[in-house]
């Protein structure tokens, strides 16, 4: 019975044990498909028989200020969101709206085109379609 007895009371150190398990993992995330939290813009990635299609969603950013460039697979979504002032003279206690510049790169499929590109900005989102090579699209063979 002496066994169970402790110096100090078990369920602080069991809060102790779980808030430093927190702390170390806190910056990965929580799936292997889970984005980091600082990741900026957030994207869903899917195809098409003809297309890669990405949408990021980036409300409240100026197109003019986005940047779209594809180099060597590589598709960069660049830009700057800028800060929007709250409309009261309080103080804020807590600020989860990203701000400032951002980049993010995405590795494209082999199959994609580079040449084959298009992007429109509505709604928040910033969608994009790049075309497949035609070799890779799904085709049909006669049989003789």
């Amino acid at each position: 019975m002496s066994d169970l007895l402790f110096n100090t009371n078990l369920l602080d150190e069991v809060d102790r044990f779980q808030r430093q398990m927190a702390s170390l993992f806190s910056g990965l995330p929580s799936s292997i498909r889970a984005s980091r939290l600082s990741t900026f813009p957030q994207i869903n990635l899917g195809s098409t028989d003809d297309s890669v299609e990405i949408v990021a969603f980036a409300p409240g950013i100026d197109p003019a200020k986005l940047e779209l460039t594809v180099d060597k697979g590589l598709l960069t979504i660049s830009g700057e969101r800028a800060r929007v002032e709250p409309p009261s003279e309080g103080r804020s206690y807590a600020q989860e709206r990203f701000v400032g510049t951002f980049r993010r790169a995405i590795e494209l499929p082999r199959d994609a085109d580079p040449d084959n590109v298009k992007a429109r900005y509505a709604n928040g989102c910033l969608t994009i379609s790049i075309g497949k090579r035609e070799t890779s699209r799904p085709r049909t063979i006669a049989i003789q």
